[in-house]
């Protein structure tokens, strides 16, 4: 074969492989219809599995003669279905409120607006009072909205809001769709921090946020070395002094050098509120310099 069939050769081989890589779509992108969470490349053998997700949860607790909102973080694998993967961390824990045979039959995010579809067992709840049926709908919008972009959330029975469906469980009803996050009945706990997250490696100024629902409002923070030294604090008030509120604080501080050079330093980001000090609740959230 003379020298310019081997160049001719040679540049019908390269459109086919350029067409062969930019006409395929991986199965992933055909199937993934939540788009309100990050996603990754595609894992070899040479990289490491991805993290596991902190997802926050929120469950509707009775006492005597009331009813509140816990927010629990629970840890599970990784997943791009992550708001799928939130409904059925609810619906299934023992605590929840739903219906026996009541079923996710979809999750769908548009701009903002998550619309989750339940099959028709889950109208069988007459039992839990106004409160308790404004409570389960705010458990599920609350833990639907601390996903990334979700602002809005939307109820569907068997593919429709209407009919049975608005009704829901006889009480509240889903007349005032779409919901959004409320943490007004949200008890406990008294403090949790949204950022920074565990085992983070943190910058300088320090941003800490979070919600509170503390005496006047007051909320405390400390950065402490992996000594149990105190390297620098500062206070602030959230929105709200009486009723839970948001609170934010930057932190100026010299941090600690490791022990090795290029090696993290351990830190302790430690939160709390001003009450009785045997009862206190301290949130520590444990963080890495660079």
């Amino acid at each position: 074969m003379n020298q310019l069939n081997k160049l001719s050769l040679a540049g019908m081989l390269m459109l086919f492989f350029l067409f062969i890589g930019t006409s395929c779509t991986s199965f992933d992108e055909q199937t993934n219809a939540e788009t309100n969470k990050p996603d990754i490349d595609a894992v070899t053998d040479d990289q490491p599995p991805p993290a596991d997700i902190n997802l926050p949860v929120y469950f509707v607790e009775f006492g005597e003669d009331d009813a509140w909102l816990v927010r629990e973080v629970h840890t599970i694998p990784y997943t791009k279905q992550v708001a799928s993967a939130a409904m059925q961390e609810l619906i299934n824990d023992p605590r929840s409120i739903f219906p026996a045979g009541a079923e996710i039959l979809g999750v769908s995010i548009e701009n903002g607006l998550v619309t989750v579809d339940f099959s028709s067992e889950v109208l069988n709840n007459h039992s839990i009072g106004a409160l308790g049926e404004e409570l389960g709908i705010q458990s599920i919008v609350n833990t639907l909205a601390e996903l990334p972009t979700v602002e809005k959330v939307v109820f569907q029975v068997e593919g429709s809001s209407e009919g049975l469906a608005q009704d829901w469980w006889g009480h509240v009803g889903l007349y005032e769709q779409p919901f959004t996050y409320s943490c007004s009945r949200v008890f406990k706990p008294a403090i949790w921090v949204t950022h920074p997250s565990e085992n983070q490696v943190v910058g300088v100024p320090l941003f800490i946020k979070g919600s509170a629902m503390v005496e006047e409002g007051i909320v405390y923070a400390q950065v402490l070395d992996k000594y149990g030294n105190v390297l620098a604090e500062s206070s602030t008030t959230t929105t709200s002094n009486s009723d839970r509120g948001s609170f934010e604080m930057s932190i100026k501080l010299e941090p600690p050098l490791g022990d090795n050079e290029g090696d993290p330093e351990e830190g302790l980001v430690r939160v709390s509120g001003y009450t009785d000090p045997e009862t206190m609740q301290d949130v520590e959230i444990p963080v890495f310099w660079p």
